[in-house]
């Protein structure tokens, strides 16, 4: 770990809190022979690296090496992580079952779950380490396992405690700035070190002070038990991730959370949402100092030190964050609870450094105040009940009230409050025709039948329902403003379905309308897919930035939508599944392309897909930031 904080440009101080300690004689070790070589184990977990090589070492002095590769291979093995791997493959093993990422033991029992393994009347050993996790057990014991444990190390302090004992003063006096814990014992001997040298208080608030870092879930979940926040944990267990990571975000975060403490936050329990900038909260200076950052200045074709960048659903499923979250929440509560929306919205600016937040939301929440039921499935996205496709069911909607929709409202107020003055916060909404697409067919839609059945076949009917919620989108996107939004995004991503003349015809005049409803001075972003052929008419919309997808070129795109106007775009998501040299390869391209012409805010040409590697989101915003700066054009 020194090495590696020193290559990041760090000033290493380590100091050992823990060693681990065989137990050579454990009685616990002979119970597991005699079943490994009856065949009377279902299933061997392997928790941990040392302890896979202590247990195989005890085992071979005792049976043989021979004896025991052969039960092994007669055994089915799940290894928790790579060590245990490692672990096995030194004797040409291979586990019959490995864990995902961050490797955890929930990640074990959802292991099983998508496995659709069931454990009833299995006997399942579990080679332990440092000390039993009871909830671990009795999940397992919950699913019908007969659990049986193989505790062969424990965890003790160090011999030698001056390192640690010096590491506590500095804490404790506020002299250290990054705290890297790697282990959850390490937390606990940590703590039990500052009490007995009677430090205890003082340590706490030297901790206030310093950015506390995790490698992952087990020991983030230990240093909440403590009373102690986390403010970064990579996406990835790995010491190197963590190190890489933190060296990227560490002088931010680090002057954010002094900041916080200066100004009167505890920062020692604390989440995203209780920051505060400055002890008055003056809007007007917060305003004056985002509207000179890098994406207000590219919406107003202003030049800046560099290319912003922003992606669209960039707090998504690719997120393991996000993903836990949604484990524990539906998709509709968790945009309608205004504090999780805004932890997640804010966290993504933390973990990436993007120049824009974009509040966390749906565009098609609006529908239900209108008088629409909406659920979501997991298979099917968003489905409408009792879709709008006679005109008694659109004359029966509900008039829009704006307050309805309060917790879109609650999330901006508070995520602007607590986000960095010079990063921009987005609000957005559907656009009227992507909006009515899906309230008329009721979900997702390959050739959209439904919808150009009724404006092909009741154009009347069809422009009611189209004033309908233009109406309602501005009124909408308005209180978004007032709210905090400091630029707001429309997305019609389904409009690329008509051609020229039916856009021109059944859409252009509402999407005019909503736009002018708008304030002036506020960036209005149009986006959608497939829209190669309709940029000359979204030029015309109103619209001070148009989103483009990968489809174009950039700047073909740009000079048709309109050289007076700033455009947002267009690397294709797909090829952020692909290495982190073909992504800075790709950016390069079109930053290339764009020469670094004022007006350009780079983006994907759509979302963030799910099984986008978050060490290539990284590498993106790095390459867009850093090369774009370089550039002498």
């Amino acid at each position: 770990m020194k090495k590696l904080i020193s290559y990041h440009g760090g000033v290493p101080r380590v100091a050992p809190s823990m060693r681990e300690v065989p137990d050579l004689k454990s009685p616990y070790v002979a119970g597991f022979a005699d079943d490994l070589f009856s065949g009377n184990i279902d299933l061997l977990v392997l928790m941990t690296g040392v302890g896979t090589r202590i247990l195989s070492d005890i085992v071979i002095a005792e049976s043989g090496e021979e004896k025991y590769l052969d039960a092994l291979r007669a055994t089915t093995i799940l290894a928790r992580g790579p060590k245990p791997v490692a672990a096995l493959r030194k004797f040409g093993l291979r586990p019959n079952i490995t864990v995902s990422e961050p490797n955890t033991w929930r990640d074990i029992l959802s292991t099983f779950d998508q496995r659709d393994m069931s454990l009833e009347n299995l006997v399942v050993y579990v080679q332990e380490y440092g000390v039993s996790n009871e909830e671990f057990l009795a999940s397992l014991e919950k699913r019908g396992a007969h659990v049986r444990r193989i505790p062969i190390y424990r965890w003790a302090l160090p011999e030698d405690l001056d390192p640690l004992r010096d590491a506590v003063r500095s804490i404790s006096k506020g002299e250290e700035d990054c705290l890297l814990f790697t282990s959850s014992r390490q937390v606990s001997n940590l703590f039990e070190v500052a009490a007995g040298e009677g430090y205890a208080d003082d340590f706490i608030e030297g901790i206030k002070k310093a950015l506390v870092c995790s490698i992952g879930p087990t020991t983030t979940e230990t240093l909440r038990e403590n009373g102690i926040s986390v403010d970064y944990e990579p996406d990835s267990p790995k010491m190197g991730n963590l190190v890489r990571e933190v060296a990227r975000r560490s002088a931010v975060l680090l002057a954010k959370k002094r900041t916080a403490f200066q100004n009167g936050v505890d920062t020692q329990n604390w989440n995203r949402t209780h920051m505060v900038w400055s002890e008055d909260g003056a809007q007007v200076e917060r305003r004056e100092i985002t509207s000179e950052g890098a994406f207000m200045k590219a919406c107003r074709l202003e030049k800046a030190d560099y290319t912003p960048i922003w992606l669209m659903r960039q707090a998504g499923r690719f997120l393991r964050e996000y993903r836990e979250a949604r484990s524990r929440i539906s998709f509709k509560e968790f945009c309608k609870t205004p504090d999780l929306a805004s932890e997640i919205t804010l966290m993504v600016v933390d973990r990436f450094g993007v120049d824009a937040a974009i509040i966390f939301s749906d565009i098609l929440l609006i529908l239900e105040p209108l008088g629409l039921s909406l659920e979501y499935s997991s298979v099917d996205g968003p489905v409408i009940g009792k879709p709008l496709r006679t005109r008694r069911r659109i004359e029966a909607l509900r008039d829009f009230d704006p307050e309805s929709m309060d917790f879109v409202y609650q999330a901006l107020r508070i995520t602007r409050k607590a986000l960095a003055p010079e990063v921009s916060l987005i609000g957005f909404s559907g656009a009227p025709f992507t909006v009515a697409s899906y309230a008329v067919e009721g979900s997702g839609s390959k050739n959209y039948v439904n919808t150009k059945k009724l404006m092909y076949g009741d154009p009347s009917l069809w422009e009611r329902l189209m004033e309908i919620l233009t109406e309602s989108i501005s009124d909408y996107l308005c209180a978004q403003v007032d709210a905090g939004a400091d630029a707001v995004q429309i997305f019609d991503s389904w409009v690329g379905c008509l051609s020229p003349a039916d856009y021109e015809r059944f859409v252009f005049p509402h999407v005019k309308k909503l736009i002018s409803a708008l304030p002036p001075e506020v960036p209005v972003i149009l986006f959608g897919t497939g829209t190669g052929s309709l940029l000359e008419l979204m030029g015309e919309t109103g619209a001070g930035v148009i989103g483009l997808d990968w489809r174009v070129d950039i700047l073909d795109g740009w000079q048709r939508a309109g050289s007076s106007l700033a455009v947002q775009g267009n690397l294709d998501p797909v090829s952020m599944l692909s290495t982190p040299s073909h992504v800075v390869e790709e950016a390069r391209k079109i930053l290339d392309r764009v020469r670094g012409r004022p007006g350009h805010i780079f983006n994907l040409g759509h979302g963030v897909l799910p099984q986008t590697p978050v060490d290539n989101v990284l590498r993106l915003i790095d390459e867009v930031h850093e090369y774009s700066a370089r550039r002498e054009d």
